[in-house]
């Protein structure tokens, strides 16, 4: 808890001697400052790293307004994932339009797979612990649910008013997949433990997707997607950041195009989402919920893609699958892996506390809070492998050991509670736990994560 507290404290403290000077004055020209990249999560570890946030305010005629945004941040997890952004953000470059420029590389040398279907698929954590003896030491490893993972991103959003609060949305972008089994020399280079280390022979649960055709060549280790999205927006928040009231809603159309090996790869998606923010105590307390669905309407998709959950802009550096700090607090990222799914977020956003230091705003709250998704479209390739049935019950007799189609559209739930320290409700340092509801979402009991803001 001593990290956390260090985190806390650096927070604070920066960002309270950055904003104090001229915090009332209007703002005009440029401004910037570094700060460090900290954070936590239970899925992908201890981030550390640095980023920057230049403005631009011109003659501070729009203030609070600014008329250009630039972010860069560049960090590494514990748990070997990368995170090298840089980001543009205006609504004066075109007059009456925002326009949202990002440009993302994300490795990931262990990234979360589970599966296809969510519960239909099995999960053992005791694979995913260093072998117990030696005989079975190629797959009872940290690397068994593991693949690797390499997304590059590049995507222009537009945004204009029809007539408020309705808004039309329109953007392009490519992501480019590079994926295939776990590098196992490459991750025994950082192990200094020697029992730590992976046998050359691992064995995960990626291959044997990949040797049994679940997962077909053409899609094994990635490839180009080009994309162009368009859609609708209903917003009546009464403010951007940590709204009180009002409804943020958004239906739109993504189209991605598969190019070389991926030719066979075109298909068109459907996002869908509304947000709620119903005051029930004026500044103290409000309850905030979220309902959601990504859909493959048309065409053929990579499982890598259905890993990715579209946006009509990028407000965050990544969009995972369901499961984990983005999408269902507690439960293993990436643990719901289908065709099509939904989720759904609840919380009550308290403030227990507000004060002053010096000239600045802060209040703490806490948000309880309860998580759900589940599979809608499942894949119709079912796994009943007899080396998988195996290794997932000791009686191979059983084929409900490693798939249970009668849980096929179960909900995954979780529930937890956040610390929110928050400055002039702009800046929120955001301090969630959570639990899964049952150990098929994730074994651990206790999952943290420390990041910036509320998660919707």
């Amino acid at each position: 808890m001593k990290k956390h507290l260090v985190i806390l404290v650096s927070f604070l403290a920066l960002t309270s001697a950055l904003s104090a000077q001229d915090s009332l004055s209007v703002r005009r020209g440029w401004t910037f400052g570094v700060l460090p990249s900290v954070a936590y999560d239970a899925d992908l570890g201890l981030q550390l790293g640095a980023l920057t946030n230049i403005y631009y305010f011109g003659d501070g005629s729009a203030y609070p307004d600014y008329l250009h945004s630039f972010y860069a941040e560049a960090a590494y997890t514990t748990k070997h994932y990368g995170l090298f952004r840089l980001s543009y953000d205006s609504k004066y470059l075109l007059p009456g339009h925002r326009l949202s420029v990002d440009l993302t590389y994300l490795p990931d040398q262990m990234c979360d797979f589970y599966g296809f279907n969510g519960y239909a698929s099995f999960y053992d954590n005791s694979y995913a612990q260093q072998p117990a003896d030696h005989d079975r030491a190629y797959y009872q490893t940290r690397a068994y649910y593991k693949f690797h993972r390499d997304l590059f991103r590049f995507s222009a959003d537009l945004q204009g008013t029809l007539s408020k609060p309705w808004y039309w949305n329109a953007g392009i972008g490519i992501l480019h997949y590079n994926v295939g089994s776990v590098d196992v020399a490459r991750l025994n280079k950082y192990t200094k433990d020697e029992s730590d280390r992976l046998p050359e022979n691992t064995l995960t649960l990626y291959d044997r997707y990949v040797s049994l055709g679940y997962i077909k060549a053409a899609e094994a280790n990635g490839g180009l997607h080009p994309y162009l999205h368009g859609g609708l927006t209903f917003d009546t928040r009464d403010r951007q950041q940590n709204p009180r009231r009002g409804i943020h809603a958004d239906a739109f159309l993504t189209y991605y195009a598969g190019l070389g090996n991926m030719a066979d790869y075109n298909n068109l998606k459907f996002n869908a989402s509304w947000r709620h923010y119903l005051p029930l105590i004026a500044n103290r307390l409000t309850f905030a919920y979220r309902l959601g669905t990504q859909l493959n309407l048309a065409g053929d998709c990579p499982f890598y893609l259905n890993t990715y959950l579209n946006q009509l802009y990028m407000q965050r550096v990544i969009y995972e699958g369901l499961g984990g700090a983005n999408s269902i607090r507690g439960i293993m990222r990436n643990r719901i892996l289908a065709r099509g799914v939904a989720f759904a977020n609840a919380e009550f956003r308290v403030q227990v506390a507000q004060f002053r230091i010096g000239k600045e705003n802060f209040y703490i709250g806490l948000n309880p809070f309860m998580d759900a998704g589940m599979v809608v479209q499942p894949y119709a390739r079912v796994v009943k492998d007899p080396l998988l049935l195996e290794l997932a019950d000791p009686d191979p007799s059983n084929p409900e050991a490693f798939y249970d189609e009668s849980r096929l559209y179960a909900p995954h739930l979780s529930a937890g509670c956040g610390l929110k320290v928050a400055m002039n409700d702009n800046f929120v340092l955001s301090i969630d736990w959570a639990t899964a509801l049952d150990k098929q979402d994730n074994a651990k009991f206790s999952n943290l994560y420390i990041k910036m803001g509320y998660m919707f």
